[in-house]
Formats: C-alpha cells, sequence, structure tokens
C-alpha cells in the first residue's frame, strides 16, 4: 500500500531531480597540443594548467583536457592538429607551438583556437592583426627582434673566446628567413662569424651538428623549430657527442642540458595563454580578442652542462641568472 508519505515523498523527489540536474556544472572539452613528448611537454606546461585551475577550472569537474603529444615529428604533429581541428565535442584548442597552430587555422574549422607562439603571428599566417585577431584564433607570443641580439651579447660575455658560431635554422619554420637573417646581421655586428646549419627534418639535425664541429665550431644556437623543441634532449646528445656547446631562446632547452638560454619567460607567456583561453571558454570570440606579446624574459644557465664540456659559466653571469642549474 502506498501512504500519503511516500508519495509526497516520491513528488519531492521529482520535484528535486530537474533542479539537481540543472545544478551539475556544464564541463569545457579542451583539446591540447604539443610538439614532443608527455615526460618533457607535460611539465613544462604546469603554469598553463596552473593558472587555468586560478581562474576556476577544475580538471574533471568543470574541464576537461584531451593531451595530444606530436612525438617531435613534424607530421605527427600535422596530424593530430587536423584531428583536433576536425573535433565535434571540443570546445577549445590550446596549440603550444607556432607550426601546430598554423596547421590548425588552415583547415576549414570554426572551433576556438588559442596559442602560444615563438614567432610574431602575424608575419607568420596565425592572424590578420594583433589588435583584431579575426578567424578563430587568438593567443600570446614572444618577440623575437631585440631577443635575438640580447642573447647573442650575453653568449659573449659567457663565452668570450668563442668567435665562430653556429645557428640551427628549421627551414621549414614560418620564422626561417627571419630568424637566420637576424642571427647573421646581428652576429656579424658583435664580433662574431656564423654558420647556419640548416635542416628540413630531424635526421639532418645531427649532420650539421657534424658539419659544425669539423669546421672547428664549438658553440651553437638553436632557433625555434617544432622540430627542435620536440626533441630537444636528443639534440642535446648529440650536440654533447660532437663536443658543442648549446645556447637556446627556452629554459626547457637550460633543463634539458643546453649551457644556456635566454628569451621569454616561459611560465608568463603559458599564464598569459591560458588567461585568454579562460575569457574564450566563458563567451568571447577569438577573432576579437587581442593578440597579446609576453614581456618579460628569463636567463637560464646550466652549470654542469658547461662543465662536461670544459667551459665555465662567469660568477657574474651565475649570479643575475633566474634559473640556475648545477
Amino acid at each position: 500500500m502506498t501512504t500519503r508519505r511516500a508519495v509526497l515523498g516520491l513528488a519531492g523527489v521529482g520535484l528535486a531531480l530537474p533542479f539537481a540536474l540543472r545544478a551539475q556544472p556544464v564541463r569545457k572539452n579542451v583539446v591540447v597540443l604539443f610538439a614532443g613528448e608527455e615526460d618533457d611537454d607535460e611539465p613544462a606546461a604546469r603554469p598553463f594548467f596552473d593558472e587555468m585551475r586560478r581562474l576556476g577550472w577544475n580538471e574533471g569537474e568543470n574541464i576537461v583536457y584531451d593531451r595530444r603529444y606530436g612525438k617531435g615529428t613534424r607530421e605527427y604533429m600535422e596530424n593530430i592538429a587536423r584531428s583536433a581541428a576536425a573535433g565535434r565535442d571540443t570546445d577549445l584548442v590550446v596549440a603550444t607551438t607556432t607550426a601546430l597552430t598554423l596547421t590548425l587555422v588552415k583547415e576549414p574549422s570554426s572551433i576556438p583556437v588559442v596559442f602560444a607562439s615563438a614567432a610574431h603571428p602575424v608575419r607568420a599566417g596565425l592572424v590578420k592583426s594583433l589588435d583584431k585577431p579575426g578567424g578563430n584564433a587568438t593567443g600570446a607570443f614572444t618577440a623575437v627582434g631585440e631577443i635575438v641580439r640580447r642573447r647573442l651579447l650575453i653568449t659573449r660575455e659567457a663565452f668570450p673566446r668563442f668567435r665562430e658560431i653556429g645557428v640551427l635554422v628549421d627551414r621549414r619554420s614560418s620564422d626561417y628567413p627571419r630568424q637566420r637573417e637576424l642571427h647573421e646581421d646581428e652576429g656579424a655586428r658583435l664580433g662574431f662569424r656564423v654558420t647556419a646549419g640548416e635542416f628540413t627534418n630531424f635526421e639532418a639535425v645531427p649532420k650539421a651538428l657534424a658539419t659544425f664541429r669539423r669546421a672547428g665550431i664549438r658553440l651553437a644556437i638553436v632557433t625555434p623549430s617544432v622540430i627542435l623543441t620536440g626533441k630537444r634532449r636528443e639534440v642535446v646528445d648529440f650536440a654533447t657527442l660532437a663536443k658543442i656547446a648549446l645556447v637556446a631562446h627556452r629554459s626547457e632547452w637550460a633543463e634539458a642540458g643546453a649551457v644556456m638560454t635566454y628569451g621569454a619567460d616561459v611560465a608568463e607567456t603559458l599564464q598569459r595563454t591560458a588567461r585568454i583561453a579562460n575569457r574564450v571558454l566563458r563567451g568571447a570570440k577569438p577573432g576579437e580578442v587581442p593578440v597579446e606579446q609576453a614581456t618579460k624574459l628569463e636567463l637560464a644557465v646550466n652549470a654542469k652542462s658547461a662543465a662536461a664540456l670544459g667551459l665555465q659559466i662567469p660568477a657574474p653571469l651565475w649570479e643575475r641568472a633566474d634559473k640556475r642549474i648545477e
């Protein structure tokens, strides 16, 4: 027999269900694209996820991240980018390199894209302008020109006896002509004799380093490249075998074994990217959100790697480094 209390109880449950359902947070599905391997890229991207959490996005509650890794292979990266652009239930794609972003914006997709770029977004073809990106992409980027000069100045300060240097340049990078020209011109002004080592795939990188070594070059500059970034530990290993010190543009390289890096603060760039992603997830249109330029720079030095190559980081440089690896 059904009592009046039971009927009222069931009615109460029925009334409560719609409210309970409405109270459930709407989850956002975000694809995050990386150039390299999980072990290297996930820790490097932690500032992005930490900032998203600070902004109220808690993984597993109101946001789900689908992390995809390019394994340092250009073709694999292009495939994961195209797959992300074709996603049906994706609310946002976050691309951590210029090359991944370029593949995304070329796809016929309306899925919002937020990027972290090492190249100027307009020159690279990612957006129409910084103030009004247009299309479905926006994000944060790091400056190039003046930083190249400063990096070379610090390199001269750190290793004054090296006057011949190599520069690893990716011919398939969207910023290739500018990177080569900047390093050759600024290097010449600072008294360096610059030899460019060009490549289009990873297999050519060890050959370029071997060519540097035969030419008596003991120090090489690493320019932004999705291939180099994705396989940075292997690049460092090859350079070490050739007894060549590497100087790069992002602190992850120092953590991987480069003797020194100088460039945009990676954490700041990723935090900016997260704040832009937050705006897009809350309803802003990417094409109307201005692209931001990272302004904070950082110097990282790896004394252990330098010592392994018979080099020593000058004390004044060591003291003013933002990151020190002993």
